[in-house]
This record gives C-alpha cells, sequence and structure tokens, in this order.
C-alpha cells in the first residue's frame, strides 16, 4: 500500500482558477509561491501552466529558510525563468506583494518543511 501526501491550495485542474490565479481584468500576471514535492519554495511570475499543472514562472527566486540553530543565514536564490513540472507541485498560492515586501526573507528562520515521500 502506498501513500502519496499532496495538498493543493487551489483545484489547479479547474481552467477558470487558473485564469483568476494568472490574471485579473487589468490583464497583469500574478506573482505566486510554489512548493514542491521535495520541499522547495519557489517566488516567480506565473507566465504559463497546462492541464498536468507544469508551470512556467519568470523573475524566479528560490527562498531558503533556514533553522534556528543553523549558523548559516537564510537566503534567496535566483533562478530567473524557470519550469516546474506538474507532479513536483504541492501548493500554489498568490502571494500579497506588499506584505511580501515588507518581510526582510534574509533574516527570517523557521523548521524544515520536509519534502513528499513516495514509497
Amino acid at each position: 500500500m502506498s501513500t502519496v501526501s499532496c495538498l493543493f491550495l487551489l483545484p489547479l485542474s479547474t481552467p477558470n482558477v487558473i485564469a483568476k490565479l494568472t490574471t485579473h481584468s487589468d490583464s497583469r500576471v500574478e506573482k505566486v509561491l510554489v512548493m514542491t514535492s521535495d520541499s522547495r519554495t519557489l517566488v516567480g511570475t506565473m507566465l504559463s501552466y497546462d492541464q498536468m499543472t507544469n508551470l512556467v514562472l519568470s523573475e524566479t527566486i528560490e527562498r531558503v529558510i533556514r533553522p534556528p540553530d543553523d549558523p548559516e543565514p537564510s537566503s534567496e536564490i535566483p533562478h530567473g525563468l524557470y519550469l516546474i513540472r506538474g507532479d513536483n507541485v504541492v501548493v500554489v498560492g498568490l502571494v500579497d506583494e506588499e506584505l511580501d515586501d515588507s518581510i526582510s526573507w534574509l533574516e527570517v528562520r523557521g523548521a524544515v518543511i520536509g519534502g513528499v515521500k513516495h514509497s
């Protein structure tokens, strides 16, 4: 018996939800946060998607949040244009840009988020 733990904040298979996620009535593209099955946290501008939940992000940054006892500081790694395979997507959500800009991500500390175990 195999167990797969996946959580979708949004029903990504519904085209209307993805359309709302990527554009508003003023046709601007939205900034999203994606968590992957290997526990990466990626923030970028969603450019495209498909029915398999493959995502294309631009201006992508990977946020590496370190635990409180780690002497190394948290970091943000720029990746630019980034393709994420749909079977690696665990969570996708809109980013509140005003709130996101107010946080100094290099000073944030937190517990490590585990990956998804496939057995």
